[in-house]
């Protein structure tokens, strides 16, 4: 995959509030592009305008020091999320090291932070992560299948989900808030009951303190041509499933939408996970007089 560097003219977006969700104040994207290559990425979409969303990356070389400008200014603290368009934590990472550098800004800022990711990457930034967690953080693992080996299929250029799992629990020991964003929940290929209690199973069992749900996927023009190629080469058939059930629908939702998430909720009840997440609520910044007070 190609590799450019760019220069940004902002990083920090504001969210469309409440953001009941995720409990984002401000958005970020430190790249565009992903090397995870999951096969129902969203971002494909003719919408993000991200034209070789598969073959390139782009690294905005100036991101950190536009972070620590816009927080300069901002009066208003609120938790700040990366991982909405592409992965902090995919391997370019490991050259670029922007996330890491974005962190300790936020840290230095005193600003919360959620992180979404699907990577165990994120382990390399534990200390700062901790110290931002004295004002709030969060990391939320994408997980769409307990299984390693469909996880390989459905995501190829990303870590097995038994190292986000392992990840998970070192976070939770840390004592950073985690847990699992279950989405998107595939039709016919990740939907099984059994499975997603399963996955609940083993969150809990890794120190996630709550699930956030989607039963279905989105299926927007280029995203959908390009999963239903994908579909061809690993589920033989399925794709001609798709077309005759869905048709041009923008959201594919699961078969027994409700009863699976009935299951999840009895689920989450039983090993004790919520299906809402803590989140940080905006507050005020009190600016320090710049003058030296004389006494």
């Amino acid at each position: 995959m190609k590799i450019t560097e760019i220069k940004a003219k902002g990083i920090l977006n504001p969210v469309r509030q409440p953001d009941d969700w995720f409990g984002l104040k401000y958005n970020m994207n430190l790249y565009r592009g992903c090397q995870h290559r999951c096969i129902y990425c969203d971002s494909r979409s003719e919408c993000y305008q991200i034209a070789d969303f598969d073959g390139e990356v782009l690294v905005k070389r100036n991101a950190v020091a536009l972070l620590a400008e816009a927080l300069q200014r901002k009066r208003i603290r609120g938790t700040i999320g990366t991982g909405s368009m592409n992965d902090p934590y995919m391997p370019v990472e490991k050259q670029f090291n922007l996330t890491g550098q974005a962190l300790r800004v936020i840290a230095e800022y005193h600003f919360p932070v959620h992180v979404l990711t699907k990577s165990d990457l994120v382990l390399r930034d534990l200390d700062t992560l901790v110290e931002i967690n004295q004002v709030y953080a969060a990391v939320s693992f994408t997980i769409t299948t307990p299984d390693d080996a469909l996880g390989k299929q459905i995501e190829p250029g990303a870590p097995a989900v038994s190292r986000r799992l392992a990840a998970m629990e070192k976070l939770a020991a840390a004592g950073i808030l985690t847990g699992v964003l279950l989405m998107p929940v595939l039709p016919m290929v990740a939907d099984k009951p059994e499975d997603l209690v399963r996955l609940l199973e083993l969150a809990a069992g890794h120190g996630a303190a709550y699930v956030l749900p989607s039963l279905g996927m989105t299926l927007r023009d280029r995203q959908r041509e390009y999963y239903y190629r994908q579909l061809d080469r690993h589920f033989p058939g399925l794709s001609g499933d798709y077309r005759r059930k869905f048709g041009g629908v923008h959201f594919a939702q699961s078969d027994n939408a409700d009863s699976l998430y009935d299951l999840l909720r009895d689920t989450a009840d039983r090993v004790g996970l919520k299906l809402k997440m803590p989140i940080f609520t905006p507050e005020k910044i009190e600016k320090q007089d710049p003058q030296i007070k004389l006494f």
